[in-house]
């Protein structure tokens, strides 16, 4: 079965940096569309970045310029680089991941990690 495991959140000052870390497996990692939302108390879930199988990526616009994300085809891992933080930037961070990168609605997303906390002061 598909299993996510996010890591890389802490507590960081506002201009600060963290890089996220996402190890997928159960599945065919290479050929899925990967995603990074997160979800601030109140309010609901977005989606900050895509990444599809072929490389091709989009963001959110509040975090354009300042977040990358990447991933690693030998190790299976999805990557968040976060710079320039800023205190909206303060939420649980979740990867998911689906077949195709054609919608960044949370629910077009069946598969979840645990979800890692970011803080920026």
């Amino acid at each position: 079965h598909v299993q996510l495991v996010e890591s890389g959140g802490g507590s960081v000052q506002a201009g600060g940096s963290l890089r996220l870390s996402c190890a997928a497996s159960g599945y065919s990692y290479r050929t899925y569309c990967m995603a990074w939302f997160r979800q601030a108390p109140g309010k609901e879930r977005e989606g900050v970045a895509t990444i599809a199988s072929n490389g091709g990526t989009s963001y959110v616009d509040s975090v354009k310029g300042r977040f990358t994300i990447s991933k690693d085809n030998s190790k299976n891992t999805l990557f968040l680089q976060m710079n320039s933080l800023k205190a909206e930037d303060t939420a649980m961070y979740y990867c998911a991941t689906r077949r195709y990168c054609t919608s960044i609605s949370p629910a077009a997303f069946g598969n979840w990690g645990q979800g890692t906390q970011v803080t920026v002061s």
